[in-house]
């Protein structure tokens, strides 16, 4: 847990600098312009109200479904398979993806949107592949195999989508 926490802090803060650094010695045109910031905060603000929306759903789907019995915040005991994870098997991923995305439309980087954020989201789809599936089979087993083969990773279809944004009720 505390890895992956320094990994976030890494893509956002290191992203925000090189960001910056690589705007001021390649589009410090771009850089001086307001009109440029406040289209890009605006989506940036969209962004992260998505990135928001989908992870409380998908945080409280995980809560709701994913633990029997007494377990740490954050800890599941149970593969669930309910609302989003029924039509993909990283949902909360694909909001985190918008994350980095969101943060650097609301700095105004165009070299973190356009070099640095995609750039991470692959190094995020390495680690969902090399680090997370292979801790989902070790937990889970043949059930998450069987899941694994019925389920994609990510799925974009309007439906699936939908659910994301579809406000789950606490319990």
């Amino acid at each position: 847990m505390i890895f992956r926490l320094i990994i976030w802090v890494l893509f956002i803060f290191g992203g925000l600098t090189l960001g910056i650094v690589l705007d001021l010695q390649y589009f410090s045109g771009i850089w001086h312009l307001w009109q440029w910031h406040l289209l890009s905060f605006l989506w940036g603000a969209f962004l992260m109200k998505l990135v928001m929306t989908i992870s409380r759903n998908t945080g409280r789907t995980l809560a709701q479904h994913g633990r029997k019995g007494e377990l740490p915040r954050m800890e599941t005991n149970q593969l669930v398979k309910d609302g989003p994870y029924g039509c993909m098997r990283h949902p909360m991923h694909l909001g985190l993806f918008l994350f980095p995305m969101a943060f650097a439309f609301l700095s105004g980087s165009l070299s973190f949107i356009l070099i640095i954020t995609p750039s991470e989201i692959i190094l995020m789809l390495i680690m969902i592949f090399v680090i997370e599936e292979p801790e989902a089979i070790r937990k889970f087993g043949n059930q998450y195999l069987e899941y694994k083969k019925e389920v994609p990773a990510f799925n974009f279809r309007r439906s699936c989508l939908k659910m994301l944004m579809k406000t789950v009720s606490k319990q």
